[in-house]
């Protein structure tokens, strides 16, 4: 099978891999940076700036555990440099592994579709090149929006060009509770900006109980939130911006100043120069119309990742499905669940997830048991200093199956896993509980939530 693939993020490229291995001739093409949003505007560099902050965090925190620090500051110059190190040592790696197989050819340039199996690829060194396929993937990903009047003035930031601010700003609004916004702003604050936080919910895809607690738990003397309202407008004030906002459900104007806003109101799908329709593929407000197989309306056409119209916006499930559309049309049958994905909100501290919510389950009449272990209890995370949040598990209420895991708190990208894997393998409350957990360590959290569905934690106070 000839198989083109349109983009080389982590959907893409990962793709690219697989088929490959699987005996196909693959034509990746990409025409930016190889790794895509995830690793050159996004998961990969902002990773690289939560690492740093909470470094500085440790650094600043330092005489608690005894250690005096003197004449400690932040290099921005390094710190931009930390970050652009880790993006070319990965993208280098991309393209080290992409020659070492015989059946991938690399074409760095923009497609657009010519006909139904037929894209016309201008390069980016001069010329163009037409490549016919068999099967076609497009990972074209994502892009920023501009949804406010005002997103065009200097100072005013999305997520990419934020990455390439070599300065720590003195004060700074994020428009946007979400995953982009919480992020940055949980890391500025840590550098010493002050940052104001305007949107609605705190990160609305969480569990309602992570949702109220969210703001304490992220507490920084130097973030502030204002929740319940929608920006408006940005204008110039001098020197400094004005951010204009209305209350929600009510005629109530307030207005904010800082000397930079970020803009992170969300990403959309990146359709742009496709001429999808040449293909006869179908889109809805710029992104990609797939079935549950996720092929399109062209029966040789599949879609992956953020430019499938309303998808979950994540680099793991767009690999994820990347390998579910390759090993079937390779014969195989996908063995990967695609309904358990797990997320992870890198603030100070981390929040991950999987599975239903309380809401969800509520919503759907789902009956279900619950369960919830405090940081605090736990003899690691208080020795480290890690004491802030906690985990709860949701399962059947016959204890047989998990069916959510909610975490906010340190290491909570790697105890989500445990989840996960529970899910993905069907594993009941009491096989989680048998296991021998190692002590002393920050899993005893996730031991101790499973433990009290049972009603055996011994780092709860008796029940009543």
């Amino acid at each position: 099978m000839k198989l083109l693939i349109i983009g080389a993020g982590p959907g893409g490229y990962e793709a690219a891999f697989r088929a490959a291995q699987l005996g196909n001739d693959v034509v990746l093409v990409e025409k930016n940076l190889l790794g895509g949003t995830c690793l050159n505007i996004g998961c990969i560099p902002t990773k690289t700036m939560v690492k740093i902050a909470d470094f500085y965090s440790e650094v600043q925190n330092a005489e608690e555990f005894g250690v005096k620090v003197d004449g400690y500051s932040l290099d921005t110059e390094k710190i931009y440099q930390r970050k652009q190190d880790v993006m070319v040592k990965l993208r280098d790696g991309i393209e080290y592994l992409i020659s070492t197989y015989d059946n991938i050819k690399l074409l760095k340039g923009t497609a657009s579709f010519v006909s139904e199996n037929e894209v016309k690829v201008v390069l980016n060194n001069g010329g163009e090149e037409n490549v016919t396929f068999d099967k076609c993937i497009i990972a074209t990903g994502s892009k920023d929006i501009k949804p406010l009047e005002g997103c065009d003035l200097p100072k005013v930031l999305n997520s990419t060009t934020l990455l390439s601010l070599k300065e720590i700003p003195k004060s700074m609004i994020v428009i946007g509770t979400g995953v982009i916004g919480l992020e940055f702003a949980t890391i500025y604050a840590s550098f010493g900006t002050e940052v104001t936080v305007i949107g609605n919910n705190m990160f609305k895809t969480a569990d309602i109980e992570i949702q109220k607690r969210l703001q304490s738990i992220l507490k920084n003397p130097n973030l502030k939130f204002a929740t319940k309202q929608h920006s408006k407008k940005i204008e110039q004030a001098g020197d400094m911006l004005k951010v204009t906002t209305q209350m929600v459900g009510k005629d109530t104007i307030k207005e904010y100043e800082a000397e930079y806003v970020l803009v992170a109101l969300g990403r959309a799908s990146n359709t742009d120069g496709l001429n999808t329709e040449a293909a006869k593929v179908e889109t809805k407000d710029g992104g990609v119309l797939v079935d549950e197989n996720l092929k399109t309306s062209n029966d040789n056409i599949y879609a992956i990742g953020d430019v499938i119209y309303k998808n979950t916006q994540l680099a793991h499930f767009a690999t994820a499905q990347g390998f579910h559309v390759v090993e079937q049309l390779s014969g195989l049958e996908p063995k990967t669940d695609l309904s358990i994905v797990p997320a992870v909100l890198y603030t100070v501290p981390e929040l991950a997830q999987v599975g239903k919510t309380e809401q969800e389950l509520e919503k759907e009449g789902i009956e279900y048991d619950k369960a919830k272990s405090m940081y605090q209890a736990n003899g690691k995370a208080l020795a480290v200093g890690g004491t802030k949040g906690f985990i709860k598990i949701l399962s059947t209420k016959d204890h047989k199956k998990i069916l959510g895991c909610h975490i906010i708190g340190k290491d909570a990208d790697l105890l989500i896993h445990y989840a996960v894997i529970a899910m993905a393998n069907g594993l009941s409350v009491e096989d989680l509980s048998n296991m021998i957990y190692a002590h002393p360590t920050i899993a005893e959290v996730f031991k101790d939530a499973i433990e009290s569905l049972e009603g055996k934690s011994t780092n709860s106070p008796m029940a009543k």
